[in-house]
């Protein structure tokens, strides 16, 4: 029995996707690439590179010369030894390019100034110069070395600045002229829409081009609206018109579907920018863009688009293998036990829904008997169930019944950290009945999650996991998915009654 009672269906507006249970296309990812973020590395790069050439360079060695007239306490004294400059080279290369990496100075962005940017510029060449300055005197090198690394990066800096001011210039010209702005959809029909449209038509070099209108409710007559409409499906309409930004303007639809617009275009790639409510008094932030005097939040960009998403991947499978090779003895006693008391199959398979809406045939150690009628795709709960034996409940409140999905995630089917995968049924019963619940599917599900470290494993509810889920999708990182394992240990360690 599910613990909530189900209200009426919702009924979305027609412009929202439709089709969830199809794969998601996404845009290729050289149409991500922005060419403006490449040009300022490279500039960086070269700048770093006369930088190198133009400091002193430092010795290769620190030695002093010795003759018949050196004092022996002199020569027993150690001298420090420079590390070579290749060394130096390398670490001065990293930390400004680092420094400069991890302040965003190579992001994608509207306002292409030079004076903008210019003090976020200007501070990490004081960091890097701060960090090997501190770095040189701990590792106790020599004056020369140490003047040797000051001069790189300040050169580096200087050289740099006109170079960078040049292609901010030829990024806002080739916007104007060579129209090389991003297809925008605007959410909301009404006036901050309609007036932000036009201030994105009137000034290309914010590199925003709109195509179109998307509103369940508009406010303004279709006829008056400077731009189309746009009616159907709206994953479609991103597709068909080539769009890389959506705006999410005021609308007087529901906010429900408002963000369910947002999920949808991140699914698809697509940059998302929303116009804040009471935008006048929003202050210039990190994430905070302009156009004209309209800020924009810029919502982070799906987890599955980002570098260290690679790095996850690389992980899981790493781990999986490892804790399978480990693990063997255990998963061989656990299916013997079964095996003893209630016969084969040992191996329990179903199937779930992972990213995409995308099914596979999960794995687990069989923890209730085989009966007449197969209702493992409907019975939501076996808690209760007489055909749990004893086996079955050790293995499931030991959750070792989970290891066989080890396997899934080195197929890929799943990721060691994830929203729990869920089958065919109910994910079509459930994202008809809670919101966003279709939208935990924008990642690979996982062994465990946040969700289930806070609880709600079993019988709970299910929008409050939906909750957790869309928490985890929307604040990704590496750390979030170490914290989550940490605290599944202790969960598996420590379990108590919540």
């Amino acid at each position: 029995m599910l613990t909530e009672t189900p209200p009426a269906v919702r009924r979305r507006p027609t412009w929202l996707p439709g089709a969830r249970t199809q794969h998601v296309p996404r845009r290729h990812v050289l149409s991500r690439v922005n060419a403006v973020a490449v040009l300022l590395l490279a500039v960086d790069v070269g700048a770093l590179a006369v930088g190198l050439v133009a400091a002193p360079t430092p010795p290769a060695a620190l030695t002093a010369p010795i003759s018949a007239a050196t004092p022996p306490a002199a020569l027993a004294t150690p001298v420090a030894a420079a590390a070579p400059p290749a060394v130096w080279a390398a670490a001065t290369a990293a930390a400004f390019l680092g420094v400069r990496a991890a302040s965003r100075l190579y992001r994608r962005r509207l306002t292409l100034s030079w004076l903008h940017d210019l003090p976020r510029s200007a501070g990490t060449a004081m960091t890097a110069f701060a960090l090997l300055t501190c770095a040189a005197l701990v590792t106790g090198q020599d004056e020369a070395t140490t003047r040797s690394v000051q001069w790189t990066v300040l050169v580096a800096a200087a050289a740099g600045e006109p170079v960078r001011l040049a292609v901010f210039a030829f990024g806002r010209w080739c916007r104007r002229r060579l129209d090389r702005c991003d297809r925008t959809i605007v959410v909301g029909a009404g006036k901050v829409g309609v007036d932000l449209a036009g201030t994105m038509a009137r000034h290309p070099e914010f590199g925003l081009r709109p195509v179109g209108f998307v509103d369940a409710e508009p406010s303004l007559d279709p006829a008056d609206l400077p731009m189309e409409l746009l009616t159907g499906d709206l994953s479609a309409a991103i597709t068909r018109l080539r769009v890389g930004t959506v705006v999410l303007a005021f609308s007087h639809a529901r906010e429900s579907p408002v963000v369910d617009a947002a999920i949808a275009a991140h699914r698809l790639g697509c940059t998302v920018l929303v116009v804040p409510r009471m935008y006048e008094l929003y202050q210039d932030g990190p994430d905070i863009e302009r156009v004209c005097s309209y800020p924009l939040i810029r919502l982070s960009t799906a987890p599955t688009t980002r570098p260290s998403w690679w790095v996850k991947r690389a992980l899981d499978a790493v781990l999986a293998a490892v804790a399978l090779v480990v693990l063997a003895p255990v998963i061989g006693l656990c299916a013997l036990a079964v095996l003893v008391e209630s016969g084969r199959p040992v191996i329990f398979r179903q199937v779930r829904v992972g990213m995409d809406d995308r099914t596979f045939l999960l794995y687990k150690i069989r923890s209730v008997r085989p009966g007449a009628v197969d209702d493992s795709q409907s019975r939501w709960s076996v808690a209760g169930d007489a055909r749990v034996g004893p086996v079955g409940r050790f293995l499931r409140r030991t959750s070792l019944d989970e290891l066989p999905q080890l396997w899934n995630i080195l197929r890929g089917d799943m990721s060691v950290v994830g929203p729990r995968p869920e089958r065919p049924g109910f994910v079509r019963q459930f994202s008809s009945i809670h919101e966003l619940y279709w939208a935990r599917h924008r990642v690979p599900t996982g062994l465990t999650g946040l969700a289930q470290v806070h609880g709600l494993r079993g019988d709970t509810s299910i929008a409050e996991r939906a909750r957790y889920d869309n928490y985890y999708i929307a604040n990704w990182s590496l750390w979030l998915d170490l914290k989550i394992v940490v605290l599944t240990v202790g969960e598996l360690l420590f379990r108590r009654s919540r």
